[in-house]
């Protein structure tokens, strides 16, 4: 039984649910995190009047992916919606994804052959600007548009990142998208070969060989971006809405692809907006503010700078956010939210199963517990510890939206 579904009610408060990438840390320098290395008055003195916690994406001890992380903040069990990067970058760039399609996420990738066969040396391609991103894309798209009778359709994404969609005649048994990816994950090696888990998944797997062979000489001759790695291999699900669910009008302010796709398969409505700047994000954030009830605003530097590594990255974005907080503040949200769907220490360069930092605004939090936002200043807050797919009930109790459970 959905009991949340039963207790909605409507009204006009507005929930703002900020979430910066890859939020949580571990001691990078001097033993103390990003967010303790940060300098962030700002959101400071906000955590001193705030619900402070930390939050587990998926379990304990289970690293998510940004999916999985992002379906929990956003009030669904990531266990039981199991949704592929594939099409959440396929959706986030704008590609219509039917239940005849296998969605893919690529990656431009650099590398050498060494005796004919390729090895990655890149496996990003450099990070290659946007604009050499499209006329690569471009020139594929215009040379594949179909392989043994199945359409190709491939869109660019922000830097190395590709979205790819093959669309077979008919819809596809489930299982059909159980392909490991080619990416090896490691440079130095040889990029995988695409293998299905079963008789469907193997006639797609057929498929992609081809695609990534013909793909392989197109960009033969490309300075950086010579190769195509992929991953993600996706099939549409089928998932609620927010607004079935929760009752809320959701909009989504984001500027890369996949968190734009996955906010759209939850039925919130992408704001399209030019920069890719926080002030850009605030900007349309404040155009859109009477049209809407339930807002997301996505930040990504904070995951990208921890999977590169390079804390002192991490901590400036985390410093520009908190000199653009009160600019947030001025639209008077209800209830707001801070917190990241997953944390990213530059000590480990990736994802980690650590509980992410927290924090819950309304005029209905004790509050001061606290005296910064930080990993250990959370751990002291009201909050505790908690699943992050309860934090929905928290925003919609601030709210007003949910009605007394029984007599």
């Amino acid at each position: 039984m959905d009991v949340l579904k039963e207790l909605i009610e409507q009204n006009d408060t507005r929930i703002l649910l900020v979430v910066l990438d890859g939020l949580g840390g571990l001691p990078a320098k001097d033993g103390k995190t990003e967010l303790e290395l940060a300098r962030t008055p700002n959101l400071d003195t906000l955590a001193k009047v705030s619900a402070l916690g930390m939050h587990i994406p998926v379990d304990y001890g289970i690293t998510p992916g940004s999916g999985p992380g992002h379906l929990g903040i956003f009030g669904y069990d990531p266990l039981r919606y199991q949704i592929g990067r594939g099409i959440l970058e396929a959706l986030g760039l704008g590609l219509e994804v039917r239940h005849t399609d296998i969605a893919i996420r690529g990656n431009y990738a650099t590398v050498e052959y060494v005796n004919g066969r390729p090895v990655v040396r890149d496996r990003r391609a450099g990070r290659i600007p946007t604009e050499q991103n499209r006329r690569i894309t471009k020139k594929i798209q215009e040379n594949i548009k179909e392989i043994d009778g199945v359409q190709v359709i491939i869109a660019p994404g922000m830097e190395h990142r590709v979205a790819i969609v093959l669309r077979f005649p008919e819809d596809l048994p489930e299982g059909s998208d159980e392909i490991n990816d080619t990416d090896p994950q490691e440079v130095g090696k040889e990029p995988l070969e695409p293998v299905g888990k079963n008789p469907n998944a193997q006639k797609v797997a057929e498929v992609v060989k081809k695609f990534i062979e013909k793909v392989s000489q197109i960009l033969r001759d490309e300075p950086r971006a010579n190769y195509l790695l992929l991953r993600g291999f996706a099939q549409k699900p089928k998932i609620p809405t927010m607004e079935e669910r929760f009752g809320v009008k959701p909009c989504c302010i984001a500027v890369y692809p996949m968190y734009k796709g996955l906010a759209s398969l939850v039925g919130m409505d992408l704001i399209e907006f030019e920069g890719d700047t926080i002030q850009d994000e605030i900007d349309t954030l404040r155009k859109v503010w009477d049209s809407y009830d339930f807002f997301f605003v996505h930040i990504k530097k904070t995951d990208s700078y921890g999977e590169d590594g390079n804390w002192e990255g991490k901590v400036s974005v985390i410093e520009d956010f908190d000199r653009h907080l009160s600019q947030f503040l001025e639209l008077k949200p209800d209830v707001l939210a801070i917190t990241g769907d997953h944390s990213t220490p530059s000590k480990i360069k990736g994802h980690s199963w650590h509980p992410v930092p927290l924090l819950i605004h309304s005029p209905y939090v004790l509050g001061g517990t606290s005296d910064r936002f930080t990993e250990r200043e959370c751990l002291k807050g009201e909050l505790g510890i908690m699943p992050a797919q309860k934090l929905i009930n928290l925003l919609l109790a601030n709210a007003h939206r949910l009605k007394k459970y029984g007599a």
